[in-house]
């Protein structure tokens, strides 16, 4: 489809039916809309969020440490609905006044420490425990600049191309071809530095991988926007055998497990209180949690 030339005003109004997939939850100011206390639960690690790719980095990054000993890394994760406005409640706000998931209270820290925005809680968790992050400076530095690239390119991804080529209510040439070109573009960055080394940042795993995989990893093998065969995904061989490699670590399979209320049954942990809630799901819980309220 090709739209007719389009002249902005010369002063923008918002127009709350804008369409689209997640028109509801845009809008132009921040702060909260409701009053809307968040639960806190037992552990030092407080985590407010959605299994989207961003909501997966973080629960990686805890199920990986508690999968290498860190018992301090226990935590609870608790569902926030972001189709149905949470981000927008009073509490959430007060923790990032962004209001885009994950959000995470530190308590063991008094009084507790925020962090927001999902890089840097992989950074603050990486350096908290002395994991997954390289202690030498050529090591962690490159780390860090490949940390930060995905979360410079994640948008041109997620709201660039994934908005355009899945959600958008009409679809039209010059986005999609634009940013179908700067995805595949950053495909051939990834494709490139992997066929060197093992992991992004080198031959260790780390919050560089923990932070690409969920986007780029999930883009690959077709299990976001469905576009794995619109972009050729399989020329990218390099990013195919480390998406895979990474998809088989039992840490990553429960991590993206977490604050899921989609796809299949098994595939669902709305909420995690305790390592045991990966055994004790039932279809009572599911259903009390909304299974079904997809976000791809």
């Amino acid at each position: 489809m090709t739209d007719a030339t389009y002249i902005p005003p010369k002063v923008w109004k918002w127009d709350a039916e804008n369409g689209g997939k997640f028109a509801s939850i845009n809008r132009p100011t921040a702060g909260p809309t409701h009053e809307q206390e968040l639960p806190v639960g037992k552990h030092p690690l407080q985590l407010y969020s959605l299994a989207t790719p961003n909501g997966m980095k973080v629960t990686i990054l805890l199920e990986e440490l508690l999968a290498a000993g860190h018992e301090q890394a226990e935590y609870d994760a608790h569902l926030i609905r972001i189709t149905e406005g949470d981000q927008f409640g009073s509490g959430f706000v007060s923790i990032n006044p962004n209001s885009k998931i994950p959000a995470m209270l530190d308590t063991s820290i008094t009084p507790p420490l925020r962090i927001f925005e999902s890089g840097s809680i992989l950074l603050y968790l990486a350096e908290k425990f002395g994991a997954f992050i390289p202690q030498d400076l050529a090591g962690r530095t490159e780390c860090l600049s490949w940390l930060f690239w995905q979360m410079g390119a994640g948008p041109l991804l997620g709201g660039g191309f994934g908005h355009f080529y899945a959600y958008a209510p009409e679809k039209y040439e010059y986005p999609i071809n634009r940013y179908t070109m700067e995805v595949k573009r950053q495909l051939d960055v990834l494709d490139r530095q992997l066929a060197e080394r093992q992991y992004i940042a080198g031959d260790e795993y780390s919050i560089a991988d923990m932070a690409i995989w969920p986007w780029y990893g999930a883009l690959v093998m077709n299990k976001v926007y469905e576009a794995a065969e619109f972009l050729e995904a399989g020329s990218y061989a390099n990013v195919l055998r480390w998406a895979k490699a990474i998809e088989e670590r039992p840490a990553v399979q429960r991590g993206r497990m977490v604050n899921r209320t989609w796809g299949e049954p098994e595939e669902q942990l709305p909420e995690r209180h305790d390592a045991s809630d990966f055994d004790n799901r039932t279809q009572d819980k599911l259903d009390a949690a909304g299974a079904g309220d997809a976000y791809q």
